[in-house]
């Protein structure tokens, strides 16, 4: 493996939130989401570090950090992939810059995990990249939430899915409420890509998989781009969807040392 490469990370930042309004300026300890992940960017040796957010009091959230960049981009983007696409072009980064699309609500992704998908993206080649960890119960397997994945020899993605693959014909006929001997991989929703492949993947339109599954991703595999995949080094704590999450992000971040 290579040592870590040179990236830059995108953190897509939208106020309007289903389940939990203006999310990425909640506060956790006392100050808004978006800077505790925009810190985590910073702290696993980005280059640069920008924020894509619609929105003027998200910018506002972070203008007090240093080396913290904000591209204000078009409010009706479809996806953060979008949004992204459009920061790449407002921050002028060259073609072949490895740019990490850090989500907004994941405040205690750990640095090791945002190097290691920039760091798949240069030794394996492939224009995308993303990580994954190993799914250790039945639960989880079967949970339509969790996004399960499978990959060939070389560690490329041949599938995402909200199922659990691969199936194991056998062992499930016999019970569903233990995992037989065999590994699955978890996805882990951070992604790596080449700036001029965000702008490949933002004209693409949505694939047929992609809308059967509801993961963008597919949109990638089913027009014949490789994704490569790569354990993650650290755990990633779930990010955060729900006011119950948030809670439970505020007890964590008071009881860190």
């Amino acid at each position: 493996m290579s040592l870590v490469a040179e990236f830059v990370v995108a953190i897509p930042a939208r106020y309007a939130s289903t389940r939990l309004p203006g999310k990425p300026l909640a506060l956790i300890a006392g100050e808004p989401m978006v800077l505790h992940v925009a810190r985590r960017a910073l702290a696993a040796g980005a280059r640069e570090v920008w924020v894509a957010t619609d929105d003027a009091r998200i910018a506002q959230a972070v203008a007090g950090l240093s080396g913290i960049h904000v591209a204000m981009t078009d409010p009706a983007h479809a996806s953060g992939t979008d949004r992204l696409a459009e920061c790449a072009r407002q921050a002028g980064w060259a073609d072949d810059v490895i740019v990490v699309n850090l989500q907004g609500d994941e405040p205690f992704a750990p640095a090791a995990g945002i190097r290691a998908v920039a760091t798949a993206l240069a030794d394996s080649g492939a224009p995308m990249s993303t990580l994954a960890t190993l799914v250790e119960d039945a639960p989880t397997l079967f949970d339509p939430n969790v996004v399960k994945l499978v990959r060939n020899a070389q560690g490329d993605a041949l599938y995402f899915s909200r199922a659990p693959i691969p199936w194991h014909r056998d062992g499930f006929a016999r019970s569903r409420d233990n995992l037989p001997p065999a590994q699955w991989l978890r996805h882990i929703g951070i992604y790596g890509y080449r700036a001029g492949f965000l702008q490949t993947f933002a004209a693409m339109p949505p694939g047929n998989l992609e809308q059967i599954e509801s993961l963008e991703q597919l949109r990638v595999l089913e027009a014949g781009y490789r994704i490569a995949v790569a354990l993650s080094p650290a755990p990633f704590p779930p990010g955060i969807d729900t006011p119950e999450d948030l809670l439970r992000a505020e007890v964590q971040m008071r009881a860190a040392p």
